[in-house]
């Protein structure tokens, strides 16, 4: 397989790993938007995030690394381009700071390809452990990335996970000051985590595919369509004749065709008033194809056109009816983020998208809900700051309504990022809340999410997995230790016992004998 080399790849192939794990601070929830002081109030499962999206990802493994169905991400397309905050190129200032602390020197000497591959890789990473195993990801670029994406994506992801490489139209006309040609499309790269058990849905039926079925017998089967019932092979049970009882004259095949149903079935198709013979009466036959007997749906094509999915005016005219002062140029229009989520994802899943930008992708998640009462969840990144003026408060427009929409009910959570869960010494952070830390020791040992235990035991019990049983004896600014007294309040049975303290006072035979493995806070806690 290929592989793509540049500058600074060997200092951020393994980034992800490095990156700082810090807890998300939940700051109000939404529609009653009250201030969380202290207390979180209980999640409604669709989060909007605001900070840098490389330490956003790290922050969501504990709860759903392996558990979102469809990711969407439309980042920079480095074109070069300089504007507000949100330009098109990897030289935004936040970029530029992550590279120099991460690449080093390095950096100084970097192409504007190279930064962006050092910028994509890490987080694409990141995705990568967030993604089900049955799920996919949607990728929108332009030409400026587009191969260098498939490389580094094929050796993320896995060649063999390649799906598509969706052309979408994004303009309907040419743009006259063109340098060489209008761009009138971009693609939407996608990937599946595992092939084998990624299963795409059809795309709903619309007026296109439709629009032929515009014959009706007026009893009660619905509309139909003449279809060609002659196929050009020949097959000598497919040679018979079809009778016309209107004009009593029989129907053979021409030389070198035949039916493609048996004769027996064309009989009972004419029992069943199921044979067309055209407008007057005198064609020749044609099978009644009804609509209600098509799949109700339509196989997706590589090809998305714009009066199917939308285009960009279409973004911005829709986004335009929500902010009086919208600043984004090329919006994507939600109609396509609809699509991506039909096809990928079922009424229950979890839809991710790391560069949110204005907020198209829960906007898509909402319209979605209200139309086939589904409960889909959103996660959305952003890292401007205008992710609460802008991003966050979209999406409240579209719950409660805006302009002569109709809101499409639903909630969110808006989170910060906090605090690093070890301060600079490698010590656990004493400003982080005792059950963030419990939630991120459970995902280490386990890589699963710690779940609100209902058992009874003592309050360093964090839950069983695989018959051990996981305790994290831990008071902020004070010293604990694993002794005889902590055990007598062990109430839980397992084959085996991991217990983190900061001491032991136990005698190692002891633990051997009693399947006892004690881990040392803060050494002995594994960082990801």
């Amino acid at each position: 397989m290929p592989i793509l080399h540049w500058i600074g790849k060997d200092k951020v192939i393994n980034h992800h790993l490095d990156v700082p794990f810090k807890v998300l601070e939940q700051q109000y929830h939404y529609p009653s938007e009250v201030s969380i002081l202290g207390n979180e109030s209980p999640s409604s499962g669709n989060k909007i995030i605001h900070g840098d999206n490389l330490e956003a990802l790290k922050a969501l493994l504990p709860e759903y690394e392996g558990k979102i169905k469809c990711i969407y991400i439309d980042p920079p397309y480095n074109t070069g381009n300089e504007g507000w905050a949100y330009n098109d190129n990897v030289n935004d200032p936040k970029i530029k700071k992550w590279l120099s602390e991460t690449v080093g020197k390095e950096g100084e000497d970097l192409t504007r390809h190279d930064k962006w591959l050092c910028m994509m890789y890490p987080r694409l990473k990141l995705l990568h452990k967030l993604l089900a195993e049955d799920g996919a990801i949607f990728i929108s670029i332009d030409d400026n990335e587009q191969a260098n994406l498939k490389l580094i994506c094929d050796e993320i992801f896995g060649i063999g996970n390649f799906v598509s490489n969706i052309i979408w139209e994004k303009n309907y006309s040419p743009r006259n000051d063109a340098k060489f040609f209008s761009a009138s499309h971009d693609f939407i790269i996608t990937y599946s985590k595992n092939k084998i058990k990624w299963n795409r849905n059809l795309l709903p039926r619309g007026e296109k595919q439709n629009k032929f079925y515009k014959y009706n017998d007026n009893d009660g089967r619905g509309n139909w369509r003449p279809d060609n019932i002659l196929v050009k092979t020949f097959s000598e049970s497919g040679v018979f004749e079809i009778f016309n009882t209107k004009t009593g004259k029989y129907h053979l095949p021409p030389k070198g065709s035949c039916y493609r149903i048996s004769r027996e079935k064309a009989n009972s198709l004419l029992e069943e008033n199921k044979i067309y013979f055209g407008k007057d009466g005198k064609g020749k036959p044609q099978l009644k194809r009804y609509l209600s007997e098509v799949i109700q749906g339509v196989v997706p094509q590589t090809i998305w056109k714009y009066d199917e999915v939308g285009h960009n005016q279409i973004g911005k005219k829709e986004l335009n009816e929500i902010f009086e002062d919208n600043v984004f140029d090329t919006p994507k229009p939600s109609k396509l983020i609809e699509a991506i989520i039909k096809l990928s994802s079922n009424k229950g899943d979890i839809i991710l998208d790391s560069f949110a930008g204005s907020g198209t992708t829960a906007h898509a998640v909402m319209n979605l809900n209200k139309q086939d009462g589904g409960n889909r969840k959103f996660i959305l990144i952003e890292m401007e700051d205008y992710a609460k003026d802008i991003t966050a408060e979209r999406v409240k427009r579209v719950i409660s309504g805006y302009a002569d929409k109709e809101g499409t009910g639903g909630n969110f959570d808006y989170y910060e990022l906090g605090e690093s869960l070890f301060d600079e010494d490698g010590l656990l952070n004493q400003a982080v809340a005792p059950e963030k830390i419990r939630s991120y020791i459970y995902y280490t040992e386990t890589k699963k999410a710690l779940a609100n235990s209902t058992e009874t035991d003592n309050a360093a019990y964090l839950g069983m997995d695989n018959q051990t049983a996981y305790y994290f004896h831990y008071t902020p600014n004070e010293t604990t230790s694993l002794n005889h007294d902590f055990l007598a309040t062990i109430k839980t049975k397992a084959e085996q016992y991991i217990i983190y303290a900061d001491n032991c006072n136990l005698a190692k035979s002891f633990l051997n004998q009693n399947h006892i493995i004690f881990k040392k806070i803060p050494r002995d806690i594994t960082r990801f």
